[in-house]
């Protein structure tokens, strides 16, 4: 820390998007050379803070310093003139365009390109070497890997002579070797004066690589303390309020019978490209089975197969019977009628009708069980008092069967699907990304359903793009690559760079050349798939 000025200074911020208050009266203050961490539940109005220290929304009220002065943000381009830089969530880079052009675009020195490009080919090389930032400059963002897009993004906002780096949630789409040399670069960031704000909901992340970090909870900050001088405890109880247990605590599997096996799955989608590419596993009654892998390399297609949205071809078999892959009979009513209950990834769009009341989507999918009907007609006192039951058991907030779903939290919309497939006993439940975009407190309670779906001898495959999660719930891990699984693992037996390598689709450990060996893995994923687009 330094006793200089604040690289950034926010003081008395407010936004409000109609009746929500998304930020009230917050202040903050970032030292310059250090990695500031900025956490929160979902909803908590961290991207709302630093869209507004980025100039895509103005504050309602409030001031902003850079560097110890008055500084009027109105939009991105006067964020740029300040030295600020923000590497989004979702990259904002043009595919098809190469690194040296993504770099320059909107930052050329004249209307002739040539010289920018000379002048940036060379200060990308300087930046490449220094930060460790290597990256083809010839090469077209489309056929990068995810790590390598995200490192042109780092090199744009230097480029552009970025001192303050705004990084959302940077980790979410890279594997844990990626995630390491993420953090190098940071780390030689900081070396050199850089100042990094790190928007993330990972605890683990926050004390390995910050040196303070702020906790924001419904639209305020709660504190700001030293890193070295908290806990991953101490945070999670300033998010939510209250104590929460950050481990799943769950006895050892008891595997009985296997009650889902799926041998040679292929599926091939509307381009031509092989998603699945010869899937085959088991998986027991009494055990969680976990699917780790970067997002898209065939976890989604796996979970729409089995629950009947998408048709295949290869076996599949529940409790012994094998169910159909295409034609009649391959629907979401199927499954559920051979024992498959299915958590969807996204709950919005496939788990749930946004407009419908909770009672309504509490039946969605079992809306023709006898119990549901009365006469030619349903039963909506039933369906309502079946509701209100589920929604008391799950701990839905508020337990209003009459509110629609859009009107929850995402954390309890996640409940209202949850209840609904796990009160229907299946023999086999598919979770898809459980807990994506859930609070803190809400993540604590799914875990819990999970295992104990477990303990009382149901089989769970549960797809994360969460690898502490994967660890937390699996008993066995398999690894999905480019649409193959490469490998199983026992969860005991196993660790994050194994996994990770496995995620880059490399099966044999390269020594300490790690990134360099998932980099053209990576790379030569991209290029199948660029040659069918």
């Amino acid at each position: 820390m330094t006793d200089s000025a604040p690289a950034i200074e926010l003081k008395g911020i407010s936004k409000a998007f109609g009746p929500v208050q998304a930020n009230r009266d917050i202040s903050i203050r970032v030292m310059p050379g250090t990695i500031h961490g900025i956490i929160g539940e979902n909803g908590a109005g961290k991207s709302t803070l630093m869209s507004i220290l980025y100039g895509f929304y103005a504050a309602d009220a409030g001031e902003i310093f850079v560097k110890g002065r008055r500084t009027e943000i109105p939009d991105s381009q006067a964020a740029i003139a300040a030295g600020i830089g923000m590497v989004f969530q979702h990259f904002k880079l043009v595919q098809n365009f190469t690194v040296l052009e993504n770099v320059i675009l909107g930052a050329e020195d004249g209307a002739l390109l040539k010289p920018s490009l000379a002048k940036a080919r060379g200060v990308l090389k300087r930046l490449a070497e220094e930060y460790e930032l290597h990256v083809d400059p010839d090469t077209q963002v489309q056929h990068l890997s995810v790590g390598h897009q995200q490192r042109v993004e780092i090199l744009k906002a230097l480029y552009r002579q970025a001192d303050i780096l705004i990084l959302d949630e940077p980790t979410g789409v890279l594997t844990p070797a990626e995630a390491d040399h993420l953090f190098r670069i940071l780390d030689n960031l900081r070396a050199e004066g850089k100042t990094i704000i790190l928007i993330t909901h990972k605890l683990r992340e926050i004390m390995e690589i910050t040196d303070t970090v702020s906790v924001m909870r419904r639209g305020e900050m709660t504190a700001t303390v030293k890193t070295a001088e908290t806990s991953p405890e101490q945070l999670a109880e300033l998010m939510v309020g209250r104590k929460v247990l950050l481990r799943v605590d769950k006895a050892p599997a008891r595997p009985a019978a296997t009650l889902l096996e799926v041998e040679n799955l292929h599926l091939v989608d509307a381009q031509g490209v092989e998603r699945l590419r010869g899937i085959s596993f088991g998986l027991r009654a009494g055990e969680v089975l976990g699917i780790a892998g970067v997002a898209g390399n065939g976890q989604s297609e796996l979970l729409e197969v089995l629950g009947g949205y998408a048709e295949a071809t290869g076996t599949v078999r529940v409790n012994g019977r094998e169910i159909p892959l295409s034609g009649a009979g391959c629907d979401g009513m199927a499954r559920r009628a051979a024992g498959i209950g299915h958590v969807p990834e996204d709950r919005q769009r496939e788990g749930l009708i946004m407009p419908y009341t909770a009672w309504e989507n509490s039946v969605f999918g079992y809306h023709r069980d006898p119990r549901y009907q009365k006469g030619a007609l349903m039963d909506q006192a039933a369906i309502r008092e079946d509701a209100a039951g589920k929604m008391e058991r799950f701990d839905v907030r508020p337990p209003n069967p009459n509110l629609a779903a859009r009107n929850f939290s995402g954390g309890n919309q996640q409940k209202i699907v949850l209840a609904r497939e796990i009160e229907r006993n299946p023999d086999v439940l598919l979770v898809g990304q459980p807990t994506r975009g859930v609070d803190i407190g809400a993540i604590e309670f799914i875990h819990k359903q999970i295992v104990a779906l477990r303990d009382a001898g149901k089989a769970i495959l549960l797809v994360s793009v969460e690898l502490d999660e994967i660890f937390a719930l699996s008993d066995r891990i398999a690894v999905m690559f480019d649409g193959r699984i490469m490998g199983i693992r026992e969860a005991a037996e196993t660790d994050q760079r194994e996994l990770g390598l496995l995620m880059a689709g490399i099966t044999e450990d390269p020594g300490g050349d790690a990134i360099a060996a998932i980099d053209a893995a990576m790379a030569e994923k991209e290029r199948r798939e660029a040659s069918h687009g």
